[in-house]
């Protein structure tokens, strides 16, 4: 049987309904063998890992979606479309701009402000304001009453490098924290009639250097993905 991508060697019925969605494959490789149960590889290529198993009897996958806006589109677009996943959890980490963020809180990414050009090819005749999907807001709310988790607006970038004063005209606006694929992941599930949501842990303080190392942005972030588990057995 034919996958229905050549990005994906899964076939259509090894991914679940619900997929989290971390960047770095180490951290989907992480996620699978810490928290899921008879967990399996469905995917390989491109190290684009994605595993599919079960977490408190709910079928759940796990895919990586690689850097940026251009690999976040890819993998959502074809989840969405190509393997009727119907929510994509992002569990990713960010930069934090507000500066009361210390490391290791959690952002709950409501919209997305971006540079990148990944609408254009939508045709929109204005700039479009991509947001997390209002049932997947309210049912993380319900099922999480800890205050230290903020909610709020985040900045998707194109690149990774900007100097200090790119981001304090966004800290002005509001802007908690930055990242690169949430905007083009809430673009679309919007495009695509589906749900997503990011959380976000923030591993580095933009304005101050402090930072969690590569090693710790792999396995650390549990709590976010305790939360992310969590919601996904809601459906």
């Amino acid at each position: 049987m034919s996958t229905p991508t050549i990005h994906n060697r899964a076939k259509k019925g090894e991914i679940a309904k619900t997929v989290l969605m971390p960047g770095d494959p180490k951290r989907a490789k992480y996620i699978a063998t810490s928290f899921l149960e008879d967990s399996r590889l469905v995917n390989d290529v491109r190290c684009a890992y994605a595993y599919t198993g079960t977490y408190k009897g709910k079928s759940v996958s796990v895919m990586a979606s690689g850097m940026g806006s251009g690999s976040m589109g890819i993998y959502s677009h074809e989840l969405f479309s190509d393997y009727d996943v119907d929510r994509i959890i992002r569990v990713g980490s960010a930069g934090g701009i507000n500066r009361s963020l210390e490391l290791g809180d959690i952002v709950v990414a409501l919209s997305a402000s971006t540079d990148s050009g990944y609408m254009t090819h939508l045709g929109l005749p204005c700039p479009y304001s991509p947001t997390a999907s209002g049932e997947l807001v309210k049912k993380l709310i319900k099922l999480s009453d800890d205050s230290s988790i903020k909610y709020g607006s985040v900045f998707s970038g194109a690149a990774f490098h900007y100097d200090d004063e790119f981001f304090l005209k966004w800290e002005r606006m509001g802007i908690l924290a930055a990242e690169m694929e949430v905007a083009s992941l809430y673009t679309n599930a919007a495009k695509l009639n589906k749900d997503a949501l990011a959380l976000l842990t923030i591993s580095d303080k933009i304005f101050t250097g402090e930072h969690y190392s590569s090693s710790q942005r792999e396995t650390t972030f549990n709590r976010m993905i305790e939360l992310a588990l969590n919601l996904a057995t809601e459906f």
